[in-house]
């Protein structure tokens, strides 16, 4: 956290002073707090009141839950877009700059915003004695800019999703939650994922809208009551998917049938209809119109069809990185995803499935970088094993060498796991580096038709795009 006591590590900048981008950076690299409190709440408060209470002057959507989040904001951003809304979204983590967490119409900040929007936070923190960490910063600089750019809502990942989230500030019209799983136990707490839920719905307020992705009974009871408790409104729960091209209907259909539903209780409650572009919208109703059509009115339709929901979603990809990122002009054919938990790598492993339906591969090869705790369970060593007996694959694991900023990690013991796997009588093998492990692998597949699956977190893929040579900028 930024503290007068300390000094500020940076080269020759002062309280007040402008950095450039990258001692902004090397700023917000170095003030991440190890734990969160509510002084950390109060410290985002002050600083949000201190640069003009961006957090009040913007309509706000928070999303939470264990996966599918940033998903769920991209494809809200795309749609709200369509439907001519002026759309900010708020992501977390990043993977290779901080300007990947703040996007307009889901265009990443430029560097040039991005440095102007730092300096003004983090002088305000230095100079009022505010000991805002980095997330705070962020954050801050997020609803900012969305005040600045004069959106018509803004789009929030939820971080922590719990009380002391900086997102608190916010007063949410919508409360989104996708699933909530667990992250490392093979055993199911009930508790564990009760306090989740109640955690997220800290942030409903009274009159705010509640939506939920497809949980368990038990876990949509909670929902609902929690929502009843706090005045808020509910809306029923997802269980379709969107239809998205093959195969990210299978994958993502749900992210985005939850993102269409946050959409339409926006477009419907919420949204400037005079910013709405009412002839061509997806979402919002046209008043019924009186006797029959006219002739040209019939000709009119026919000569300009109107666009369907179900076209949008065929026509859609999201723009996230590494969530099942095909890299097909690589030799071989590279996956990036950064599946850090069970439900995720469930999700990943039925993707290679059908992705291997759709056009054979002759060599399927992971690298695995992962976090200590996170997979190294039971239920992954069985998810492994039920996968090879249907998919032959070789399995590489490999250490984490650096972590992301704000990423609390430790990486595992890859020896260890290699022989767990092996056990199994599964290829599997540990490596030193990143470097090893990606010569092995991409020698063990096909050139042309094999597939290379880089995958276990956000920082072994990052580790993927620093080895070809694109770093932070």
């Amino acid at each position: 956290m930024i503290n007068q006591k300390q000094p500020v590590p940076q080269k020759g900048t002062m309280p007040g002073s402008t950095r450039n981008y990258n001692e902004v950076i090397e700023f917000l690299d170095s003030h991440w707090s190890a734990t969160r409190t509510e002084k950390n709440i109060a410290a985002v408060k002050a600083l949000d009141k201190t640069v003009g209470t961006p957090s009040k002057s913007v309509s706000t959507i928070l999303i939470g839950g264990t996966n599918g989040k940033g998903l769920t904001i991209n494809f809200a951003a795309h749609l709200l877009k369509e439907e001519g809304l002026k759309v900010g979204a708020f992501y977390s983590p990043h993977l290779l700059t901080y300007n990947e967490r703040i996007s307009l119409n889901n265009e990443t900040i430029s560097n040039k915003n991005f440095t102007e929007l730092a300096n003004e936070v983090i002088n305000a923190a230095v100079l009022n004695d505010i000991k805002a960490d980095s997330l705070d910063i962020l954050t801050v600089m997020a609803l900012l800019y969305f005040k600045q750019q004069q959106v018509d809502v803004a789009l929030c990942e939820l971080t922590l999703g719990n009380g002391v989230d900086p997102l608190s500030i916010c007063s949410a019209q919508i409360v989104a939650i996708t699933r909530v799983t667990q992250n490392s136990s093979t055993i199911v707490d009930e508790e564990i994922l009760k306090k989740q839920i109640l955690d997220l719905m800290l942030f409903t307020k009274p009159n705010s809208f509640v939506v939920s992705a497809d949980q368990s009974k038990a876990h949509l009871q909670l929902m609902l009551d929690e929502t009843k408790r706090m005045g808020a409104q509910w809306s029923m729960p997802i269980r379709k998917l969107a239809q998205l091209r093959y195969p990210f209907e299978q994958l993502f259909g749900r992210c985005a049938a939850l993102a269409e539903r946050i959409s339409q209780i926006f477009v419907d409650n919420f949204a400037n209809k005079d910013a709405l572009h009412i002839e061509n919208s997806l979402l919002a109703k046209l008043k019924g119109q009186r006797g029959r059509p006219t002739l040209e009115k019939k000709r009119f339709d026919e000569m300009n069809p109107k666009k369907t929901i179900e076209q949008f979603w065929k026509e859609t990809v999201t723009s996230l990185p590494a969530h099942f990122e095909l890299l097909d002009k690589e030799k071989p054919t590279i996956l990036l995803d950064n599946a850090s938990n069970i439900d995720a790598l469930q999700n990943l492993l039925l993707g290679i499935r059908l992705l291997h339906y759709q056009r054979p591969l002759k060599g399927l090869t992971f690298i695995f970088g992962c976090d200590k705790n996170k997979l190294h369970v039971d239920e992954f060593l069985r998810l492994l094993r039920y996968f090879s007996k249907k998919n032959s694959a070789n399995v590489i694991f490999c250490p984490i060498s650096t972590t992301l900023p704000g990423v609390k990690s430790e990486s595992w013991d890859v020896d260890q796991i290699a022989i767990d796997v092996k056990s199994l009588k599964i290829k599997a093998r540990s490596a030193k580096n990143f470097e090893e492990a990606f010569d092995a692998a991409k020698k063990s597949v096909d050139e042309r038709h094999g597939l290379v699956v880089i995958t276990g977190s956000p920082s072994i893929v990052a580790e993927y795009w620093h080895h070809k040579g694109i770093k932070k900028i």
